[in-house]
């Protein structure tokens, strides 16, 4: 796939950073670096262009965030299937869950904040990969199972600035 150029406005993200109204901001991708993604566990970034298309937040650990995005907060029975034989797929599940489903309310700070993007979400592909979440990095050099994570100050900014016409560019 080919990505289309970023527009002005656009959050753009390679592995040496991300790049949003004329500001840098550091950022680690997955463990697999950025490029095609191959299926569900791969440790890989995937390549392209992506909404965002809600947040949630850690209520008992931080402020509301400020942001346009629809917003959720982050319960105790929250999580995300990750399993292709689930009907429920790439989107929020109950937790514990009778398929491999991955805990929204983590005791680290990873989810405090999280932006989640439309990557296979329409449609939902079995097995292409799920859950590519702008989130709170465990630190500079410490890298993802494929998501986009920041300094929990740095995602509250570009959150607080998004705006629907934005677009998330994953480069190469």
């Amino acid at each position: 796939m080919t990505p289309r150029p970023p527009r002005r406005g656009d959050l753009r993200i390679t592995a040496g950073g991300a790049w949003m109204d004329g500001r840098r901001l550091p950022c680690v991708v997955g463990r697999a670096g950025i490029g095609a993604k191959r299926g569900e566990g791969d440790g890989v970034t995937p390549v392209g262009v992506w909404r965002l298309d809600a947040a949630r937040w850690r209520a008992d650990r931080r402020p509301t965030p400020r942001t346009i995005l629809p917003l959720r907060p982050i319960g105790a029975a929250h999580g995300w299937s990750d399993d292709p034989r689930d009907p429920l797929y790439n989107a929020p599940c109950p937790w514990p869950h009778a398929f491999s489903a991955e805990r929204m309310r983590r005791r680290d700070r990873l989810y405090d904040l999280v932006a989640q993007t439309d990557f296979n979400r329409s449609p939902i592909r079995p097995g292409a990969g799920s859950a590519i979440f702008l989130h709170v990095w465990k630190g500079r050099g410490r890298p993802t199972e494929g998501c986009v994570a920041f300094a929990a100050a740095d995602l509250a900014w570009i959150l607080a600035r998004w705006r629907a016409w934005r677009r998330v560019v994953i480069q190469p």
